[in-house]
C-alpha cells in the first residue's frame, strides 16, 4: 500500500546498476508532482539496506545487478511485512522472467527499451488511486 507517512507524496527508491538509467529516472520523475526519490543503489546489498532503512512506497528495480539479481531483492524486501510496490524495469523482459517477478512479488513488470517512458504515468495513477482510498493487492 501506498504508505501514509508520505500523504500526497509519493517516495520512490531506485535500485539500477547502470547510472544513466538512474539519472534519467530521476529527470523524468522530477517532472511528476508529489514524487520524490528518496534513495538509490547500484547492487542488490545496497538496494536491501536501502529499501529496509528508507522503506519507500515504490522501488523500481533492475533484474540484472552486480553482485546478483533483481529478483533477489524482490524476494529480500517481499519477505518484509509492509513490503512496498515493485516495478521490474528490465532489458530482459522474457516470459520467464516476467513469471518469476510476478509470482515474487512484483506489481509491474516492464521492458526498458519499450515502456520507461510509461513510469510517469504509472505513478500518477498510483497516486491517485492513493488519493482515492487505493491499497495494494496481497
Amino acid at each position: 500500500m501506498i504508505s501514509s507517512h508520505s500523504n500526497t507524496k509519493i517516495e520512490i527508491f531506485i535500485a539500477d546498476d547502470s547510472l544513466i538509467v538512474r539519472e534519467h529516472l530521476v529527470t523524468m520523475l522530477d517532472e511528476v508532482a508529489g514524487v520524490e526519490i528518496v534513495g538509490q543503489a547500484e547492487n542488490v546489498a545496497k538496494a536491501i539496506s536501502g529499501i529496509r532503512n528508507l522503506r519507500p512506497d515504490v522501488v523500481i528495480l533492475d533484474i540484472r545487478m552486480p553482485d546478483g539479481s533483481g529478483i533477489d531483492v524482490l524476494q529480500n524486501i517481499k519477505q518484509d511485512g509492509a513490503a512496498p510496490m515493485v516495478i521490474i524495469l528490465t532489458n530482459y523482459p522474457y516470459p520467464g522472467y516476467r513469471q518469476k517477478c510476478l509470482a515474487t512479488g512484483a506489481d509491474f513488470f516492464l521492458d526498458k527499451s519499450s515502456e520507461f517512458d510509461q513510469i510517469p504515468k504509472l505513478l500518477e495513477r498510483l497516486q491517485q488511486d492513493s488519493a482515492s482510498g487505493w491499497a495494494q493487492p496481497g
